[in-house]
């Protein structure tokens, strides 16, 4: 079982990693013969270009590219990036002006003005990719230039998200020159405005970055260089953190991989840093597949799977079980699916069924990405078969793909149930509903949610104060609820790993639980 007292906040984790590192004394000053700081991560971009993504591509361009706001590490409300400031302009949170630093370039030395930044938001429009950012920008009317730097975003309704959407990476800045306003760029580059520029791309083997010369922006860059390798499966990548082939593990440690690393740290010279995270796992019903679409099949699954055991035998108690799709920590968390089902039950589940008609074994599909998630995630979806078959009402058939393939199934509808992650655009609820529901959301899968998305949530969005909102989100989710569409299964934690040589790694990750490798650095003494 995971050792529960290591869990530890910001302050003990900080304390944590001096302790580990003894009494040395540490440097952030980076020279351009330091060697670069490599990290795997079982996270390979399914992308290189911003308006195609709303997924795991992010946390390449996070360091790559630039948005107008940014947080700084720590930090919990956006702060000015690419932008100088930003504000809204109307006491009714519907016209959003930012004013940009002066003198920005991309990495080509191509300038960055207002008409870029208008290119960017446009295009994400234009090209309107199934499953894509453009979910993001449901309530942008258009996008003016006032002079070379100043840009005003108009909306439809009012908007207090909007300032957290600016910050997410599917709003980066890109070069009109090189990025097409009705196409998507497909030559395998990047012209971004980030701290670093992608100075080689294999795909699904490694990105190696380089500081920026260009960039102005908040990020200060405590390395001169990172590379990124891209692992399929937590052992290997856990191997070669102990091997030394790489430094820093980010994204997709195995629950048992993170357990011994945890109990093994002093001996294998290696520290594990916990990120408190609101991360979160689900399944997702086709409402176009015969057996998925029928409520009594996704209510009776919601009643037969037992998270407790899932997140104790298979996940080492990494994970929390979640009955809501808004997690712990967050405005407007429910227990919905627990007052409604109470604890897993055959004989309830049964009768859902049976009150529907339906008496034969249910026959289902159940997809899963093989690279994402790191190598719990094949017997987590093991354990699900099992559950759902011991109970001799459903028959499951499990399939899975690598991610980029993966992604291009579920936007093209072609699995009945299938899981996802999720990690947060922003902190807070409107990302854990607004992306989910609607003709055009991350999923690609259509769900008409009127209620939700006519009422609730531009409601919600018209409070400044996101703290008054919990009515709203908590009425959205008990419709989550009782549609069953999407089915909270836990919500997890971020680990850091990485071995004893590594500081910055208690600023390393953002409130999006995006890495900012920016924060990376070796230590120059012991």
């Amino acid at each position: 079982m995971f050792i529960r007292d290591r869990y530890l906040p910001p302050l003990a984790a900080l304390a944590s990693i001096s302790m580990v590192a003894g009494c040395g004394v540490f440097s952030s000053d980076a020279s351009e013969d330091e060697k670069p700081v490599v990290v795997g991560t079982t996270s390979a971009p399914a992308t290189l270009d911003p308006a195609a993504s709303w997924d795991n591509s992010w946390e390449l361009f996070r360091n790559v590219y630039q948005t107008l706001l940014n947080y700084t590490p720590g930090g919990t409300e956006p702060e000015p990036d690419a932008a100088e400031s930003c504000a809204f302009t109307d006491s009714s949170s519907t016209v959003y002006s930012c004013t940009l630093r002066k003198d920005l370039k991309f990495s080509n030395g191509h300038t960055l003005d207002a008409k870029a930044v208008k290119h960017s938001f446009d295009r994400i429009k234009e090209i309107n990719v199934n499953g894509g950012p453009a979910g993001l920008l449901g309530t942008l009317s258009r996008v003016q230039v006032k002079g070379d730097r100043e840009v005003v975003f108009h909306l439809s309704q009012p908007d207090a998200t909007f300032p957290l959407v600016l910050t997410t990476p599917a709003m980066s800045i890109v070069d009109p020159e090189e990025y097409p306003a009705d196409a998507l760029r497909k030559d395998g580059k990047i012209a971004g405005s980030g701290p670093y520029n992608l100075d080689s791309y294999e795909e699904g083997e490694k990105a190696e970055l380089v500081r920026n010369d260009n960039y102005k922006g908040i990020a200060d860059r405590k390395n001169s260089a990172v590379t990124i390798r891209y692992f399929q499966q937590s052992d290997e990548m856990v191997k070669a953190l102990k091997d030394k082939q790489i430094s820093v593990i980010y994204r997709g440690l195995g629950a048992s991989d993170t357990v011994d690393i945890e109990v093994n740290q002093k001996a294998e010279g290696l520290q594990l840093v916990e990120n408190p995270t609101t991360e979160i796992s689900y399944l997702v019903f086709n409402p176009s597949d015969p057996w998925a679409a029928k409520p009594a099949v996704r209510k009776a699954i919601a009643q037969v799977v037992d998270r407790p055991t899932l997140a104790h035998n298979v996940y080492k108690d990494t994970v929390e079980p979640l009955y809501s799709m808004i997690p712990t920590g967050l405005v407007g968390h429910t227990t919905g699916f627990f007052d409604d089902y109470g604890t897993p039950s055959v004989p309830k589940a049964k009768q859902i069924l049976t009150d529907a008609g339906i008496t034969e074994r249910v026959p289902l599909t159940l997809w899963y990405t093989s690279d994402r998630y790191g190598s719990t995630t094949k017997p987590a979806f093991e354990e699900l078969k099992r559950q759902l078959e011991a109970s001799d009402l459903f028959t499951v058939t499990l399939k899975s793909r690598p991610w980029k393939t993966y992604v291009e199934g579920y936007q093209k509808g072609e699995y009945p149930v299938f899981g996802r992650g999720w990690f947060p655009d922003f902190n807070d609820a409107d990302n854990f509903i607004a992306p989910f529901v609607g003709e055009q959301n991350a999923l690609g899968t259509p769900y008409e949610a009127p209620e939700i998305t006519g009422k609730l949530l531009p409601e919600s969005r018209a409070e400044s104060d996101r703290g008054a909102v919990d009515q709203q989100f908590e009425e959205a989710q008990q419709i989550l609820v009782d549609d069953a569409r999407l089915l909270p299964l836990w919500q997890g934690k971020q680990y850091v790993a990485a071995n004893e040589e590594i500081a910055g790694l208690q600023k390393v990750i953002d409130p999006a639980t995006m890495m900012v490798m920016w924060e990376l650095y070796w230590k120059t003494s012991w």
